[in-house]
């Protein structure tokens, strides 16, 4: 089969197409014929060997994808040949190596994919709705009548973040950099959406709350936003940082008067149990219509540099993939 394998930490250009034995299912594993993988900003950490955990060398990328399960190992039941899943792993410590034509999974790794859901669309699940959830309820515990603020509302966990925080009952303000992407959040549950590239746009988030403040900020980029967080929050508000790429100076005085709460979240770190409710809710959301994924891009493997370059570019929208 083809694959792609990572042999040095380095630059994109690493990544190299080469041909390998299939793989084998053995106890507790499938054979998933991957039909489309999702590229997420944190494979790129991984590749470029900046990440915190580094997986031994050499590795596949990519932790999640979609396609058919091909072969089962001896003692797995419930599962079948042909059954259509998406995948989720862990590039470091439970692989799963989606940028290839097969990959080898741990059955908790697999989870049903309704008919409905495309492969590509089941591409942008596992990190981007996983970690949409996670942060909504796992970790800032997000209740029906509260308002939620998305920054980046037109990436793949801005999607997911509105849709799962609509669907719950909550008012949901998105932000994005482009009409088109304004739109994008518009149309996937977001009740106003705002350009954070206007001066004013956290006054007219604040506008948008009566003056309120929100009670749920889904935080993208903490080395930007997160002193200016702090002042959107209403009494009781939380702020869950899904994303940052360098250190930024806050005062801590914002979250005092208002008795408000940073909160870390890392889809790696989440408890075993934790993560499967989370793929639980996810599967039931896509057999319902709830979650409806945007693949903004396809790309072919060949061309799997250019996806880890045009992931981490500004103007996010949908979610980029790799056809394999």
């Amino acid at each position: 089969m083809r694959t792609i394998l990572v042999r040095e930490f380095g630059a994109p250009s690493v990544m190299r197409i080469e041909d390998v034995p299939d793989p084998k299912a053995g106890p507790g594993q499938v054979v998933v014929r991957v039909r489309a993988a999702g590229v997420n900003p944190v494979d790129t950490y991984i590749r470029s060997g900046v990440y915190a955990r580094k997986p031994p060398l050499p590795y596949v990328p990519g932790s999640d994808g979609a396609g058919e399960i091909e072969s089962v190992g001896p003692d797995v039941k419930g599962w079948k040949a042909g059954d259509r899943v998406y995948v989720h792993g862990d590039n470091v410590s439970a692989p799963a190596g989606t940028f290839a034509e097969k990959a080898l999974c741990a059955i908790t790794q697999v989870h049903r994919l309704a008919d409905k859901v495309s492969f590509a669309q089941g591409a942008a699940l596992g990190v981007p709705y996983g970690t949409a959830y996670r942060s909504l309820f796992q970790r800032a515990n997000t209740r029906a009548g509260e308002t939620v603020l998305v920054h980046g509302a037109s990436g793949g966990v801005g999607i997911g973040s509105c849709e799962m925080a609509k669907a719950h009952g909550c008012f949901v303000i998105g932000t994005a950099g482009t009409e088109k992407g304004m739109k994008l959040a518009k149309e996937h549950g977001a009740d106003v959406v705002v350009n954070h590239k206007d001066d004013n746009y956290l006054d007219a988030v604040m506008a948008a709350t009566d003056g309120k403040g929100v009670n749920v900020i889904m935080e993208m980029a903490a080395h930007i936003n997160l002193d200016k967080d702090l002042a959107l929050l209403a009494q009781g508000g939380r702020v869950v940082i899904i994303g940052n790429r360098g250190r930024i100076e806050i005062d801590p005085r914002g979250t005092m008067a208002k008795d408000a709460a940073i909160l870390g979240m890392l889809l790696f770190a989440t408890p075993p149990a934790e993560l499967a409710s989370a793929h639980a809710a996810i599967v039931a959301g896509l057999a319902n219509g709830t979650l409806n994924p945007v693949v903004g891009r396809e790309i072919s493997m060949a061309d799997a540099a250019k996806a880890h370059e045009a992931v981490l570019e500004a103007g996010a929208y949908g979610k980029i993939v790799i056809n394999t």
